[in-house]
């Protein structure tokens, strides 16, 4: 049975490195990319060990093996990696519901991966639904940007309930931002 659950142990977040290796763009073929998708950023076991004092990112695991995870990523961790200042800088200009969102209390998905055994058993859209046990008390929504490329990760987004809500390049790729907003769950 898949559980998820928020990291408790620096093993864990060692396991999140270990398993996000597996998964950079540029590992596997073009093809298997567009496929399977990919992550963008690799993270230092520093920098997930600064995010997770912050506030602790959520795994998945099936019988002890780390099936997935979820990253958390509250805005006081913008300025850990460099290559995500421009992401943060962007949502002061992006609008949902009329407002700014950076007017909102939100936090990043910082980037979520699923092991390939494990996929196509529900384990995304449990990590998601532990990130909202966790955390919709505390924020109005969550945010990410996902690549344009990246079919796989877009479609899973919009079926867990995230809403498309900006289109921007940088240097690296082009980006969807993507909101789900927890709000509706309360009748706000």
């Amino acid at each position: 049975m898949i559980e998820a659950g928020p990291v408790r142990q620096m093993e864990e977040l060692q396991e999140i490195i270990a398993l996000q290796k597996q998964y950079l763009r540029g590992i596997k073929s073009q093809e298997e990319e567009s496929d399977q998708g990919f992550l963008t950023v690799e993270h230092s076991l520093d920098t997930l060990t600064r995010m997770h004092e912050i506030a602790p990112s959520v795994i998945a695991r099936n019988n002890g093996q780390l099936a997935g995870f979820a990253l958390t990523m509250p805005l006081a961790c913008g300025n850990l990696i460099p290559v995500l200042f421009p992401m943060f800088q962007i949502f002061s200009g992006i609008n949902y519901k009329r407002k700014p969102i950076s007017e909102y209390n939100f936090y990043v998905m910082g980037q979520i991966c699923v092991a390939e055994p494990f996929r196509g058993k529900g384990v995304f859209d449990l990590l998601y639904s532990k990130h909202r046990e966790l955390f919709e008390a505390k924020y109005d929504f969550i945010v990410t940007e996902i690549s344009t490329r990246n079919a796989r990760s877009l479609n899973a987004h919009q079926r867990v309930g995230f809403l498309p809500v900006h289109i921007y390049r940088d240097s690296l790729d082009e980006w969807a931002v993507v909101l789900w907003d927890w709000r509706k769950w309360h009748g706000t």
